[in-house]
């Protein structure tokens, strides 16, 4: 399941985006196909749904859609914005 991480906060309209990462304190801005890329992605939580949803709003083929999709979740990806869940284990944990 695709998601963003825990801290990062989207801004995200038609007309673009962006989104802040808490951790770093930086913004990712956002073109507007981006945007609407990040939207299903959060909207479906997987890259083929959101790819299919995406190619019917703007008229691409499956693999294109699939491509662009994969294109942005992999650099959010990447910065640590969006990703599968990650577990959090209480540090305290061990000695229970």
């Amino acid at each position: 399941m695709w998601q963003l991480r825990e801290g990062s906060h989207p801004v995200l309209t038609d007309e673009g985006g962006a989104i802040l990462n808490e951790r770093t304190g930086r913004w990712v801005y956002l073109t507007p196909t981006a945007a609407a890329a990040v939207l299903l992605l959060t909207a479906s939580g997987s890259e083929d749904r959101a790819a299919e949803q995406y190619g019917t709003r703007y008229g691409l083929s499956p693999e294109r859609a699939l491509a662009d999709v994969r294109a942005v979740a992999a650099a959010l990806t990447t910065r640590g914005i969006a990703g599968e869940p990650v577990s959090r284990t209480r540090w305290w944990g061990w000695w229970r």
